[in-house]
């Protein structure tokens, strides 16, 4: 989720003047919120001429997880390990174990992105911003286990692009202009992470019949 999230917290828009120049730039807050929680917060605040204190700003950005599946593809064998030696050092004991860690579980994140701008110039210059990247995937690679600098490259794929002007009402009505987008992250889940002493000796006794 943060991986994912790091990816777009970095948009901005650019108010420009008749000349073409730059007069503003805005940073896009983004949050982990469901898109329900953004509409109800502008259906309360419908009159752009009515003075409150607390508003909710536009743009906007949220994203949240809208589905978590099992992806058969990209099973790996369940009984192989990854290990490494044990290295905090905090004790005598600790130098001769290993840690260790069974193959993840090939699992598929559905995530929806939602954008939510005043006006459609913005709502596309933050779609610019993310869509050319996506080819259709862009690859992450996530610290999966850090106590094992178990690394792996996630790749996030998108999907589909919906569109939605919820503009109903006279001038003084407040626009909303949002984008959905859907992503799906090829991630891996991992299991907990156990230790077990180095095999340092193996005896192996061979016997020959000779009658």
């Amino acid at each position: 989720i943060i991986a994912f999230g790091t990816i777009f917290n970095n948009i901005h828009i650019h108010r420009k003047d008749s000349a073409g120049k730059v007069v503003q730039s805005i940073k896009v807050p983004l949050a982990y919120s469901p898109k329900e929680k953004f509409i109800a917060r502008l259906d309360q605040q419908p009159d752009l001429a009515n003075d409150r204190r607390v508003a909710v700003t536009l743009p906007r950005m949220g994203f949240e997880i809208s589905g978590i599946s099992y992806d058969p593809s990209r099973k790996l064998n369940k009984m192989s390990k990854t290990r490494m030696p044990m290295t905090d050092g905090s004790t005598t004991d600790n130098a001769n174990k290993m840690i260790y860690n069974y193959n993840p579980v090939p699992y598929n994140i559905t995530y929806q992105l939602f954008i939510f701008t005043a006006t459609a110039e913005n709502g596309l210059q933050i779609l610019e911003q993310i869509v050319p990247y996506f080819q259709p995937d862009y690859t992450v690679t996530i610290n999966m286990i850090p106590k094992m600098s178990l690394k792996r490259d996630v790749p996030i794929v998108i999907g589909d692009i919906n569109y939605e002007d919820n503009y109903d009402g006279d001038f003084n009505t407040r626009r909303a202009v949002i984008y959905t987008i859907n992503f799906t992250a090829k991630t891996y889940l991992y299991g907990p992470t156990t230790s077990a002493g180095i095999v340092k000796k193996v005896q192996s006794d061979l016997g020959t019949d000779t009658e």
